[in-house]
């Protein structure tokens, strides 16, 4: 039997030996090609170019300020969404395990603190120079939400923030535990006259979410079954038209991608769009977005109604049924979506 400090070696050895036969392989696959989570992997670094974090996740994140202009990434499954700039205005919502913050500014988030478990502050030399994130990661290993520092970022708050919150415990045995999969709602056995009244009353498109916790419905089957008239599918490639015609007209947009933690989102223009096999990419100054189009199943578009009107928004989904990111026109509450915007999602 191995000891679980012989299992962390072992897993580092494999770990090791996988960089020199990829060396460009990046640690989120390293780790699925090994059959653990990438908290596991990275945890092998403790002691050397790694540091375990307490879990104050909420007071570590309202320092984020004090670093000044850092690259933020979160990533669904198939989209990473890459914002450099300050974290601006964080506000914390609730409390106890219900616990959420808002980042608002040019890195835009929604928290959830429920689903993360693990915090690491990471050093790691790269072609280009030591490079210092801090990367969070949920119940089950997966990643949150990476912080990275930049030429600009105050590196003595990064190093006061990691000495402040550093954990008393640098095991790298981690202790992982799976989410509960959640019970949905079959077709026959839904209301799908007051479904449909519900969602043709919505007033707001957070109200949305309320409304598949009283159905318990998957988001996914909530826009298969609905009215064509509210959702409909579309070409699982459609994403492509979209900011393909958004960066040629200037036409502002909205994506959202993330995780049971963290939703990172950009608002405004998109510039240069580079397609490189499966991965659609924008590839701007302060804003970079990757979509891996193979990850892409299906693609609805999405209509909701609130008090300004009609909100519509194309919606990417995996072959699990899991979101992989959403696109809006942008639009700023009390004001009603754009024309083009709608015209756009009605032409796929």
């Amino acid at each position: 039997m191995e000891t679980l400090q012989e299992s962390v070696l072992s897993l580092k050895q494999a770990w090791d030996s996988l960089k020199v036969s990829e060396p460009t392989l990046r640690i989120r696959d390293a780790a699925a090609k090994l059959g653990v989570s990438e908290a596991e992997l990275l945890a092998t670094g403790i002691g050397t170019n790694v540091i375990r974090l307490t879990d104050n996740f909420e007071g570590q994140l309202i320092e984020f300020p004090r670093l000044g202009r850092v690259m933020s990434l979160t990533r669904s499954e198939g989209c990473v969404l890459e914002h450099k700039g300050p974290f601006q205005k964080i506000e914390m919502h609730q409390a106890g395990p219900a616990k959420i913050a808002t980042v608002i500014g040019p890195i835009e988030q929604r928290v959830f603190f429920a689903s993360w478990k693990f915090g690491f502050a990471v050093t790691t030399e790269t072609p280009r120079g030591t490079m210092k994130s801090l990367q969070y990661f949920d119940k089950e290993g997966e990643a949150v939400m990476k912080v990275y520092l930049q030429d600009q970022s105050k590196e003595e708050v990064y190093e006061d923030l990691v000495a402040k919150n550093t954990a008393a415990d640098q095991n790298a045995q981690l202790d992982l535990e799976a989410f509960p999969k959640p019970e949905y709602t079959s077709q026959e056995n839904l209301d799908f006259k007051s479904f449909t009244h519900d969602w043709e009353n919505m007033k707001d498109t957070h109200d949305f979410f309320g409304m598949l916790r009283k159905y318990k419905l998957n988001r996914l089957d909530a826009v298969k079954w609905i009215d064509d008239k509210w959702a409909y599918e579309v070409d699982r490639l459609s994403v492509r038209k979209i900011v393909e015609v958004a960066a040629e007209t200037k036409l502002p947009i909205m994506i959202f991608a993330g995780n049971k933690g963290n939703i990172q989102i950009h608002q405004g223009k998109v510039q240069t769009v580079r397609q490189m096999g499966d991965w659609l990419n924008v590839l701007d100054p302060d804003f970079n977005m990757h979509l891996n189009e193979s990850v892409v199943d299906k693609a609805f578009v999405v209509h909701k109604n609130t008090e300004d009107g009609l909100v519509s928004a194309v919606e990417l989904f995996d072959k699990e049924g899991e979101m992989v990111a959403q696109f809006f026109g942008l639009r700023k509450p009390g004001l009603p979506q754009k024309t083009e915007w709608k015209a756009l999602v009605d032409s796929l």
